[in-house]
């Protein structure tokens, strides 16, 4: 066989990308197409509906629900604060003896109110959203009350995992080759807003100095997942990664453990040092798969920007791969033929495999399904 398909990630020089930037409720898109923005752009905006309070206003008057509308003093739909009263009664013999009157507990808006309960429920004020671009680029479409489609010409990279969320800075690489570790002390001021690379692993020291100096990213081969939970305070779920409040955002390229960064990644980031960069550490390994990314704006034309068709990675002789099992993880090695014919492995099953070339120099047959492709 010439040619299989197999899972991948992309690590290029230059790639056209398009990113759908969207509201999570309808509201108003602030650009229009052909605009050039910026990463920091405001594209679009809404306001999300603030939290509902119930609030037994009947019980709080000292009256049944049912009299409760002939002391009410506000409507559903009126902005309130907390010094609107909400009801009150007339007082003893209508001189205003003993009088009670009842307060908002909170701002913001009347939603409903149930003379059957005696309940109102108050909304408090909205809170605003914004999607900025995250990326330079041109708006090419804008989907209308939703949000816009930017696209771009880039240098791409996409990590196998990662923490925080979307954040913009310049890459500074701080580890002198992709096998190298740096230490806490590497880290200083001068760090602070930019993207820092730290080679192939970075230690629960280096993250907290890196937070300390205002570091806005952290780029690493590898990382403990000890670090992670220290850092998080729990274990790593299987839900999405990306929306984590831990001061910056953290995207490992190779995987969990000391593991050397791929020589092309290295040697892009290194290329790139010094370049504003978007990135964020969204992860999702399950079905719609969500893979960290770095964005690296490169000057273009308009007409440059043709999106190919996506298809699947394709293993033939000559691409590049990265091994996810044991006992080579995270290993880059180049294939070199693909057997047509079935072998048996360990497990004693009947499997499609490979041969592949390390960077060593060694060869290997490995099982295919034990590959991914480094998309360049």
């Amino acid at each position: 066989m010439g040619q299989a398909y197999s899972a991948g990630l992309t690590v290029t020089e230059s790639i056209v990308l398009r990113k759908e930037r969207i509201l999570p409720l309808k509201g108003k898109v602030l650009v229009k197409k052909g605009d050039e923005v910026k990463a920091e752009t405001v594209v679009a905006e809404t306001l999300l509906p603030g939290k509902v309070v119930p609030f037994n206003l009947a019980n709080k008057l000292g009256v049944t629900p049912g009299q409760l509308t002939n002391f009410i003093k506000i409507e559903a739909g009126q902005q309130i604060t907390t010094h609107t009263v909400l009801a009150e009664t007339k007082g003893l013999f209508g001189l205003g003896l003993f009088k009670n009157e009842v307060h908002s507990p909170v701002e913001g808006e009347v939603e409903s109110i149930s003379s059957v309960t005696g309940q109102v429920l108050l909304r408090e004020p909205r809170i605003p959203v914004q999607v900025k671009a995250f990326m330079d680029g041109i708006v090419t479409d804008v989907i209308e009350d939703e949000g816009v489609v930017i696209e771009n010409k880039s240098a791409y990279i996409q990590g196998i995992f990662g923490i925080g969320g979307e954040t913009i800075g310049e890459i500074k690489v701080l580890a002198k080759s992709p096998e190298a570790e740096i230490e806490a002390s590497a880290v200083d001021a001068s760090c602070s807003g930019k993207i820092i690379v730290t080679g192939s692993f970075v230690n629960f020291a280096v993250i907290e100095a890196a937070r300390h100096h205002g570091v806005k990213a952290i780029i690493t081969g590898g990382i403990d997942d000890r670090d992670i939970k220290k850092l998080l305070g729990h274990d790593i779920g299987v839900a999405i990664t990306g929306h984590e409040n831990i001061g910056l955002t953290i995207v490992v390229t190779e995987g969990f453990g000391k593991i050397t960064m791929a020589r092309k990644t290295f040697d892009l980031l290194k290329k790139f040092e010094g370049k504003k960069t978007s990135i964020h550490g969204r992860t999702q390994i399950r079905a719609g798969v969500i893979r960290p990314e770095i964005i690296i704006p490169q000057a273009f034309d308009a007409a440059e920007l043709v999106v190919k068709e996506a298809s699947l990675p394709i293993l033939e002789p000559g691409t590049l791969i990265r091994v996810i099992r044991q006992p080579n993880f995270g290993k880059i090695a180049k294939v070199i033929s693909l057997p047509e014919e079935l072998t048996k492995v360990e497990s004693e099953t009947l499997v499609r495999v490979l041969e592949a070339q390390f960077e060593d120099g060694t060869r290997m047959i490995l099982p295919r399904a034990n590959v991914e492709v480094i998309e360049t």
